[in-house]
Protein backbone atom coordinates (compact mmCIF):
# COMPACT_ATOMS: atom_id res chain seq x y z
CA UNK A 1 0.00 0.00 0.00
CA UNK A 2 3.06 2.24 0.40
CA UNK A 3 4.68 1.92 -2.32
CA UNK A 4 1.37 2.20 -4.50
CA UNK A 5 1.29 5.27 -2.51
CA UNK A 6 4.87 6.49 -3.29
CA UNK A 7 4.41 5.36 -6.55
CA UNK A 8 1.30 7.92 -7.08
CA UNK A 9 3.39 10.97 -5.48
CA UNK A 10 6.13 10.49 -8.10
CA UNK A 11 3.71 10.36 -11.07
CA UNK A 12 2.23 13.65 -9.51
CA UNK A 13 5.76 15.44 -9.37
CA UNK A 14 6.81 14.38 -12.35
CA UNK A 15 3.55 15.69 -14.23
CA UNK A 16 3.79 19.09 -12.53
CA UNK A 17 7.30 19.64 -13.20
CA UNK A 18 7.22 19.24 -16.56
CA UNK A 19 3.59 21.08 -17.36
CA UNK A 20 3.79 24.18 -19.20
CA UNK A 21 2.97 26.13 -16.27
CA UNK A 22 5.51 25.00 -14.20
CA UNK A 23 8.39 25.51 -17.32
CA UNK A 24 6.60 29.25 -17.47
CA UNK A 25 7.59 29.46 -13.71
CA UNK A 26 10.84 27.58 -14.00
CA UNK A 27 11.41 29.99 -16.67
CA UNK A 28 10.01 33.19 -14.78
CA UNK A 29 12.86 32.18 -11.95
CA UNK A 30 15.44 32.25 -14.27
CA UNK A 31 15.26 35.38 -15.58
CA UNK A 32 14.33 37.27 -12.41
CA UNK A 33 14.99 40.69 -12.67
CA UNK A 34 18.71 41.26 -11.99
CA UNK A 35 20.61 43.37 -9.28
CA UNK A 36 22.26 45.63 -12.40
CA UNK A 37 21.08 45.46 -15.62
CA UNK A 38 23.84 44.95 -18.35
CA UNK A 39 23.42 46.91 -21.38
CA UNK A 40 25.98 46.03 -24.61
CA UNK A 41 26.07 48.90 -26.25
CA UNK A 42 28.49 49.67 -29.64
CA UNK A 43 32.05 50.67 -28.80
CA UNK A 44 32.45 53.42 -31.71
CA UNK A 45 32.07 57.08 -32.19
CA UNK A 46 28.52 57.88 -32.96
CA UNK A 47 27.87 61.26 -31.34
CA UNK A 48 25.07 62.29 -30.58
CA UNK A 49 23.17 59.14 -30.04
CA UNK A 50 26.47 57.52 -28.49
CA UNK A 51 29.63 57.34 -27.93
CA UNK A 52 32.46 55.92 -25.84
CA UNK A 53 35.73 57.94 -24.35
CA UNK A 54 39.09 56.55 -23.85
CA UNK A 55 38.85 55.56 -20.53
CA UNK A 56 35.76 53.82 -21.47
CA UNK A 57 32.70 55.66 -20.65
CA UNK A 58 29.61 55.96 -22.79
CA UNK A 59 27.97 58.96 -23.14
CA UNK A 60 25.34 60.55 -25.44
CA UNK A 61 21.93 60.63 -25.93
CA UNK A 62 21.16 57.06 -25.13
CA UNK A 63 23.38 56.80 -22.23
CA UNK A 64 21.14 59.99 -20.71
CA UNK A 65 17.98 58.44 -21.72
CA UNK A 66 18.91 55.33 -20.41
CA UNK A 67 20.07 57.23 -16.97
CA UNK A 68 16.54 58.80 -16.73
CA UNK A 69 14.80 55.28 -17.20
CA UNK A 70 17.02 54.47 -14.48
CA UNK A 71 16.01 57.05 -12.17
CA UNK A 72 12.09 56.49 -13.38
CA UNK A 73 12.36 52.57 -12.47
CA UNK A 74 14.67 52.23 -10.05
CA UNK A 75 16.34 49.68 -12.15
CA UNK A 76 20.60 49.90 -11.74
CA UNK A 77 21.76 49.72 -14.85
CA UNK A 78 25.78 49.36 -16.33
CA UNK A 79 27.02 50.00 -19.89
CA UNK A 80 28.96 47.84 -21.70
CA UNK A 81 30.94 48.89 -24.73
CA UNK A 82 31.62 46.52 -27.21
CA UNK A 83 32.56 45.83 -30.24
CA UNK A 84 30.07 46.04 -32.71
CA UNK A 85 30.23 42.54 -34.60
CA UNK A 86 30.58 41.16 -31.09
CA UNK A 87 27.21 42.41 -29.67
CA UNK A 88 24.44 40.09 -31.20
CA UNK A 89 26.45 37.22 -29.54
CA UNK A 90 26.77 38.78 -26.34
CA UNK A 91 23.15 38.96 -25.98
CA UNK A 92 22.42 35.12 -27.03
CA UNK A 93 24.92 33.94 -24.79
CA UNK A 94 23.67 35.88 -21.90
CA UNK A 95 26.88 38.06 -21.65
CA UNK A 96 24.62 41.31 -21.67
CA UNK A 97 21.54 41.26 -20.60
CA UNK A 98 20.09 43.77 -23.30
CA UNK A 99 21.59 45.43 -26.62
CA UNK A 100 21.37 48.90 -27.84
CA UNK A 101 20.68 49.88 -30.73
CA UNK A 102 19.20 46.99 -32.37
CA UNK A 103 16.54 46.76 -35.04
CA UNK A 104 14.43 43.42 -35.86
CA UNK A 105 15.79 43.60 -39.38
CA UNK A 106 19.79 43.93 -39.04
CA UNK A 107 21.47 40.37 -39.14
CA UNK A 108 18.31 38.95 -39.39
CA UNK A 109 19.74 35.27 -40.61
CA UNK A 110 21.66 35.43 -36.47
CA UNK A 111 17.97 35.65 -35.05
CA UNK A 112 16.58 32.46 -36.36
CA UNK A 113 14.88 30.53 -33.72
CA UNK A 114 16.18 33.24 -31.08
CA UNK A 115 12.83 35.19 -29.72
CA UNK A 116 14.20 38.57 -29.21
CA UNK A 117 12.20 40.97 -27.76
CA UNK A 118 12.30 44.58 -28.80
CA UNK A 119 11.47 47.78 -27.40
CA UNK A 120 9.87 50.96 -29.03
CA UNK A 121 11.60 53.32 -31.16
CA UNK A 122 14.45 54.73 -28.85
CA UNK A 123 14.89 57.42 -31.94
CA UNK A 124 14.87 57.74 -35.78
CA UNK A 125 17.93 57.51 -38.14
CA UNK A 126 18.46 58.35 -41.96
CA UNK A 127 21.55 56.65 -43.84
CA UNK A 128 22.80 57.89 -46.62
CA UNK A 129 25.61 59.49 -49.09
CA UNK A 130 27.44 62.58 -48.56
CA UNK A 131 28.73 64.40 -51.50
CA UNK A 132 30.67 67.80 -52.49
CA UNK A 133 28.27 70.23 -51.92
CA UNK A 134 29.08 70.84 -56.29
CA UNK A 135 28.08 66.95 -56.74
CA UNK A 136 24.69 67.22 -55.01
CA UNK A 137 21.83 66.70 -57.23
CA UNK A 138 23.90 64.51 -59.60
CA UNK A 139 22.47 60.99 -60.84
CA UNK A 140 23.23 58.09 -59.29
CA UNK A 141 24.54 57.35 -62.21
CA UNK A 142 28.35 59.25 -61.43
CA UNK A 143 28.74 57.12 -58.23
CA UNK A 144 31.66 54.48 -59.31
CA UNK A 145 32.82 54.59 -55.77
CA UNK A 146 31.03 54.48 -51.88
CA UNK A 147 33.36 54.91 -48.96
CA UNK A 148 31.52 53.96 -45.28
CA UNK A 149 32.80 52.57 -41.83
CA UNK A 150 33.86 48.84 -41.77
CA UNK A 151 30.54 46.81 -40.55
CA UNK A 152 28.48 49.27 -42.15
CA UNK A 153 26.20 47.60 -45.03
CA UNK A 154 25.20 49.77 -48.21
CA UNK A 155 21.34 48.83 -48.15
CA UNK A 156 20.61 51.28 -50.61
CA UNK A 157 22.92 50.33 -53.36
CA UNK A 158 23.12 46.67 -52.75
CA UNK A 159 21.95 46.09 -56.42
CA UNK A 160 24.59 47.83 -57.54
CA UNK A 161 27.59 46.72 -56.14
CA UNK A 162 26.28 42.88 -56.97
CA UNK A 163 26.02 43.98 -60.41
CA UNK A 164 29.26 45.29 -60.26
CA UNK A 165 28.45 48.97 -61.01
CA UNK A 166 29.24 50.55 -57.74
CA UNK A 167 32.65 49.60 -55.69
CA UNK A 168 32.68 49.64 -51.68
CA UNK A 169 35.67 50.75 -49.67
CA UNK A 170 35.47 50.51 -45.72
CA UNK A 171 37.32 52.87 -43.55
CA UNK A 172 37.95 52.46 -39.95
CA UNK A 173 36.43 55.70 -39.05
CA UNK A 174 33.86 58.98 -39.66
CA UNK A 175 37.07 60.91 -40.01
CA UNK A 176 38.72 58.82 -42.48
CA UNK A 177 35.64 58.09 -44.76
CA UNK A 178 35.25 62.11 -45.19
CA UNK A 179 38.76 62.46 -45.90
CA UNK A 180 38.51 59.94 -48.97
CA UNK A 181 35.83 61.79 -50.48
CA UNK A 182 37.55 65.10 -49.84
CA UNK A 183 40.76 63.15 -52.00
CA UNK A 184 38.51 62.13 -54.78
CA UNK A 185 38.66 58.90 -54.19
CA UNK A 186 35.27 58.03 -53.45
CA UNK A 187 32.11 60.04 -55.22
CA UNK A 188 30.10 59.95 -51.46
CA UNK A 189 30.32 58.65 -47.98
CA UNK A 190 27.65 56.57 -46.68
CA UNK A 191 26.38 57.17 -43.27
CA UNK A 192 23.92 58.34 -40.40
CA UNK A 193 23.71 61.58 -41.80
CA UNK A 194 23.11 63.34 -38.19
CA UNK A 195 26.00 61.71 -36.87
CA UNK A 196 28.46 63.01 -40.16
CA UNK A 197 26.72 66.34 -39.74
CA UNK A 198 27.48 66.68 -36.28
CA UNK A 199 31.10 65.61 -36.76
CA UNK A 200 31.28 68.42 -39.77
CA UNK A 201 30.00 70.87 -38.23
CA UNK A 202 31.67 70.39 -33.99
CA UNK A 203 34.55 68.61 -34.72
CA UNK A 204 35.57 69.26 -38.60
CA UNK A 205 34.44 72.73 -37.90
CA UNK A 206 33.70 72.83 -41.80
CA UNK A 207 29.56 72.00 -42.33
CA UNK A 208 29.83 72.35 -46.12
CA UNK A 209 32.85 70.25 -46.74
CA UNK A 210 29.95 68.04 -47.59
CA UNK A 211 26.33 67.68 -47.58
CA UNK A 212 23.73 65.23 -47.49
CA UNK A 213 21.98 64.01 -51.11
CA UNK A 214 18.53 63.67 -50.56
CA UNK A 215 17.68 63.08 -54.21
CA UNK A 216 20.21 59.53 -53.96
CA UNK A 217 18.61 56.01 -52.17
CA UNK A 218 18.69 56.70 -48.50
CA UNK A 219 17.35 54.56 -45.50
CA UNK A 220 14.54 55.60 -42.72
CA UNK A 221 15.00 53.30 -39.66
CA UNK A 222 14.42 53.50 -35.98
CA UNK A 223 16.80 52.21 -33.22
CA UNK A 224 15.42 49.95 -30.68
CA UNK A 225 16.91 48.20 -27.38
CA UNK A 226 16.46 44.56 -27.36
CA UNK A 227 16.41 41.53 -25.12
CA UNK A 228 16.24 37.62 -24.77
CA UNK A 229 16.13 37.20 -20.99
CA UNK A 230 14.10 40.30 -19.97
CA UNK A 231 10.56 41.03 -22.13
CA UNK A 232 9.39 42.43 -19.00
CA UNK A 233 11.49 45.12 -18.63
CA UNK A 234 11.30 46.19 -21.79
CA UNK A 235 7.89 46.32 -21.67
CA UNK A 236 8.76 48.98 -18.16
CA UNK A 237 10.92 50.90 -20.43
CA UNK A 238 7.91 51.32 -22.89
CA UNK A 239 5.91 52.72 -19.86
CA UNK A 240 8.76 54.56 -19.23
CA UNK A 241 8.90 56.09 -23.05
CA UNK A 242 5.32 57.03 -22.93
CA UNK A 243 4.93 58.36 -19.40
CA UNK A 244 7.39 60.74 -20.09
CA UNK A 245 7.20 61.07 -23.59
CA UNK A 246 7.99 65.07 -23.39
CA UNK A 247 10.81 64.42 -21.44
CA UNK A 248 11.89 62.63 -23.90
CA UNK A 249 11.38 64.75 -26.75
CA UNK A 250 13.33 67.42 -24.98
CA UNK A 251 16.24 65.10 -24.82
CA UNK A 252 16.23 64.96 -28.21
CA UNK A 253 15.92 68.42 -28.87
CA UNK A 254 18.49 68.72 -26.53
CA UNK A 255 20.97 66.38 -28.33
CA UNK A 256 19.42 67.03 -31.74
CA UNK A 257 19.40 63.34 -32.91
CA UNK A 258 16.62 63.97 -35.14
CA UNK A 259 17.68 67.29 -36.89
CA UNK A 260 16.05 68.14 -39.42
CA UNK A 261 14.54 64.39 -40.60
CA UNK A 262 10.79 65.97 -40.83
CA UNK A 263 11.66 69.24 -43.13
CA UNK A 264 11.32 69.28 -46.70
CA UNK A 265 15.41 69.71 -46.47
CA UNK A 266 16.27 66.04 -45.06
CA UNK A 267 19.48 66.61 -43.13
CA UNK A 268 19.91 69.74 -44.44
CA UNK A 269 19.63 73.48 -42.54
CA UNK A 270 18.09 75.50 -44.53
CA UNK A 271 21.08 78.51 -44.36
CA UNK A 272 22.88 75.54 -45.53
CA UNK A 273 20.02 75.38 -48.91
CA UNK A 274 20.70 78.92 -49.33
CA UNK A 275 24.36 78.82 -49.40
CA UNK A 276 24.52 75.78 -51.97
CA UNK A 277 21.48 77.85 -54.11
CA UNK A 278 23.84 80.88 -54.14
CA UNK A 279 26.86 79.18 -54.78
CA UNK A 280 25.07 77.41 -58.27
CA UNK A 281 23.48 80.66 -59.15
CA UNK A 282 27.51 81.97 -59.36
CA UNK A 283 28.53 79.09 -60.79
CA UNK A 284 25.80 79.28 -63.49
CA UNK A 285 27.20 83.35 -63.89
CA UNK A 286 30.23 82.05 -63.77
CA UNK A 287 30.17 79.46 -66.77
CA UNK A 288 28.21 82.30 -69.00
CA UNK A 289 29.84 84.91 -70.89
CA UNK A 290 29.94 88.61 -69.77
CA UNK A 291 28.07 91.13 -71.33
CA UNK A 292 31.92 92.73 -72.23
CA UNK A 293 33.01 89.44 -73.84
CA UNK A 294 29.79 89.27 -75.92
CA UNK A 295 30.30 92.73 -77.12
CA UNK A 296 33.70 92.56 -77.90
CA UNK A 297 33.23 89.09 -79.60
CA UNK A 298 30.51 90.43 -82.01
CA UNK A 299 32.49 93.60 -83.21
CA UNK A 300 35.43 91.69 -83.99
CA UNK A 301 33.27 89.32 -85.77
CA UNK A 302 31.85 92.25 -87.59
CA UNK A 303 35.27 93.40 -88.68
Amino acid sequence: MLDAVKKSLTVCLLITAFSPQADQVNRSEQHKPPETLIIGVEDTAFYPHYTTSKAGEYTGYARDLFDQFQQHSGIRIEYRPMPVEQLFDALVSGEVDMKYPDNANWASHLKEGVNVTYSQQVTRYVDGVLRKPEDRGKPLAGIDQLATVSGWTVWDYLDQVNAGQIAVSEKKNLRQLVREVIRNKADGAYFNIVVASHYLENVRLSPLTLVFDPGLPHTRGTYHLSTIKYPGIVARFNDFLQEQAEQVADLKDLYAVEKDLDNGYLGMETWKEEWLARKRVRRLNSDQPSLKTVSTYTTEKAI
